[in-house]
């Protein structure tokens, strides 16, 4: 039975779906289902649909198991990064970031993908390379970035079948994600506009929304922020985080990612070094809202973390009063209930780093130069570094970021907040401890107080007593750390409905999870690895731990499934997330089977996957084998694994 129901569609059967829908009884009558899939990656992806109902179960469960793959050979150089998937061809089209275009799979027979072809983006605009790929009805999209990351970009159709080019228009600088709305009639790109590395050139970020019912004159308009930069002061006590130096809002907005309604009326896109979510008519081309995510407190039971790398090679998930989490999400899916959209997230979490690698920006030691604040922009400082009671003279020329040493001498932690790990007026003592909270990597940029008239930074004395005429230190409240280690649901007006809190972290600490491709290997021992690192257990604490990045979200019968990858362990996760407020975890599969030695290009065949950033589900309707695929690309080995989705009813 299970392989007579075991069919599906994708997101653009949805409208029709909503219709039709219902449930198959224990008995085995049924009637007619369809499938939706909103396909999610870290930069797009995406498949078409079919154009008649087709019956379909709806399983108790389902798990992963890989039965294919293609590996390019290339390690730790982003040689696969975004799957899109056409039906028709049987192709798999794969952003290859190290070459800068797309590799082009015969997915015919998915145990044995075969390179047949590349689809070069040089060819449209000199030294280029592609961002992200979408697929629809035999039409390939490319996101194409100029060899100038802050230049005018190009997206560019080619037919799936023969690779030939159709068309291609200018859009905004750096395109960073690509997706056809559901009636395949319209393109939209995240133009991320991120600024040059001296942050001297700031493109502002946009969404282009370009008709291609014409696919060989394609037309394009843009919906952009400009309108909102009257609006900085209101944006940032809302939540959003405009900081940028120098920066207009528009500037400072950085779209990532993508989701469409299932009418193709509305946009979701993800605003994710912003925190915040921008809401855009597609009719009308215009950004309606932004949509502030809040923070996540990791105080309370339930939003527990682990904090440090370096506190025995221990698993140490606890509460942590006073550290609030930034969603900062990338990747975003769409689904629907009782005719109400939902937001899927993935919150990977990501600090604005520009000229790090540029020693006039940092200054250096010897001799003694100081950093130039005109050359580039770091947000993430550890916490051992931003509370030390001697102030940060001692950073100096090392990873002192000058903006930082211009807006006072020091930092302190008030301990009405942080009473608990022993800070005191003018010492954050054990709190800075590298078993405490000191290796833990925050922004310095937000949680310090500020005078509510002026804005500017309250001043503390070295002494911890406020001096607003000769103080020098700033006294943090709060502490912001990158991403929420979680993947989370909100409602069509950004309003959170559910988070998974810690249970990512606390499920690779549990007995329950196991690594490799026969689940042999308790997680537990490599908990928060690097996905380019060997025994490395607890290495990824400090900073967004687990790193949830890529998402797929595919209904089978009258479930939804959330597909999560996690960038820096590895893996998907599974969960069940067909009542938003409530869903449950299905599934974990992580194929990297070897964990002792460090990852190289010569011994990828022995590794495994590792880093997945883009994921693509294939309902069972439109898999070469008739049964629902997954289809991820690991950015870290090169690979692009091909996962079955075996259903149980």
């Amino acid at each position: 039975m299970a392989d007579l129901y075991n069919l599906g569609f994708n997101q653009e059967d949805h409208k029709t779906a909503m219709k039709l829908q219902t449930q198959l009884t224990r008995t085995h009558l049924f009637t007619t289902s369809l499938v939706m899939a909103a396909v999610v990656a870290a930069c797009g992806g995406g498949s078409d649909s079919p154009t008649t109902p087709v019956v379909e179960a709806t399983p108790t469960s389902l798990t992963l198991e890989k039965i294919g793959g293609y590996s390019t050979g290339q390690y730790e150089v982003s040689a696969a990064e975004i799957p899109a998937f056409d039906a028709a061809s049987k192709r798999l089209f794969v952003v290859n970031a190290q070459l800068g275009a797309v590799d082009v799979l015969n997915l015919a027979n998915p145990a044995n993908p075969v390179k047949v072809g590349v689809l070069d983006a040089t060819a449209v605009l000199a030294g280029a390379s592609i961002n992200s790929v979408a697929v629809f009805n035999g039409t390939v999209a490319v996101a194409i970035q100029a060899a100038v990351k802050t230049d005018p970009g190009r997206m560019a159709l080619y037919r799936a079948s023969d690779l030939t080019l159709i068309s291609s228009v200018v859009i905004g600088a750096q395109p960073d994600m690509v997706t056809f709305t559901p009636d395949g009639k319209t393109v939209m790109v995240a133009n991320e506009g991120e600024p040059s590395d001296d942050y001297q050139t700031d493109p502002e970020g946009s969404v282009s929304i370009i008709d291609v019912r014409n696919l060989t004159a394609p037309v394009v308009r843009t919906a952009g922020f400009s309108a909102y930069n009257s609006q900085a002061t209101a944006l940032r006590a809302s939540g959003v985080r405009i900081y940028g130096p120098g920066a207009s809002v528009a500037q400072d907005l950085e779209p990532e990612y993508i989701a469409i309604s299932a009418d193709g009326k509305t946009a979701w896109v993800t605003l994710q070094e912003n925190n915040a979510l921008a809401k855009v008519d597609i009719a009308t081309a215009t950004v309606t809202n932004i949509l502030p995510l809040g923070f996540k407190d990791h105080g309370v039971a339930g939003n527990e973390l682990d904090a440090s790398d370096t506190d025995g090679k221990t698993i140490n998930i606890k509460t942590w009063p006073g550290v609030r989490g930034m969603y900062l999400p990338d990747s975003m899916a769409s689904y629907t209930v009782g005719n109400q959209t939902y937001l899927v997230t993935a919150n990977e979490g990501d600090a604005r780093a520009w000229g790090e690698t540029n020693p006039l920006y940092f200054g250096t030691k010897t001799p003694v130069v100081a950093g130039d604040a005109s050359k580039g922009f770091v947000e993430e400082f550890r916490v051992k570094h931003l509370v030390n009671k001697s102030g940060w003279a001692g950073r100096a020329g090392d990873d002192l970021p000058p903006q930082l040493r211009d807006l006072a001498a020091g930092g302190l932690l008030n301990p009405a907040t942080f009473g608990y790990c022993g800070a005191i007026a003018g010492d954050p003592l054990g709190c800075r401890a590298d078993d405490q909270l000191g290796r833990l990597n925050i922004s310095w940029t937000m949680g310090y107080q500020v005078d509510s008239v002026t804005g500017n930074p309250v001043k503390y004395t070295a002494a911890g007593v406020r001096d607003d005429i000769n103080g020098n230190r700033l006294m943090y409240d709060n502490l912001y750390s990158y991403g929420a280690r979680s993947f989370s649901i909100w409602n069509a007006n950004g309003t959170l409905v559910w988070d998974s809190g810690a249970a990512i972290e606390q499920f690779l600490a549990s007995a329950d999870c196991k690594l490799g491709s026969n689940r042999s290997i308790p997680c537990a021992t490599y908990f928060n690895s690097g996905h380019n690192e060997a025994n490395a257990l607890d290495s990824r604490s400090d900073a967004k731990g687990p790193e949830p990045e890529g998402l797929a979200v595919g209904k089978i019968g009258n479930k939804t499934f959330a597909f999560i990858g996690l960038e820096r362990m590895g893996g998907v996760l599974v969960f069940d997330i067909t009542n938003p407020a409530a869903p449950t975890r299905v599934d974990y599969l992580n194929t990297r089977d070897e964990w002792l030695t460090q990852p190289s290009a010569g011994n990828l065949a022995t590794v495994g996957d590792l880093g997945p950033e883009g994921l693509v589900f294939i309902p069972a309707a439109q898999s070469p084998n008739g049964k629902p695929l997954l289809v991820v690309g690991n950015e870290v080995s090169g690979t692009t694994a091909v996962l079955q989705l075996n259903l149980t009813y």
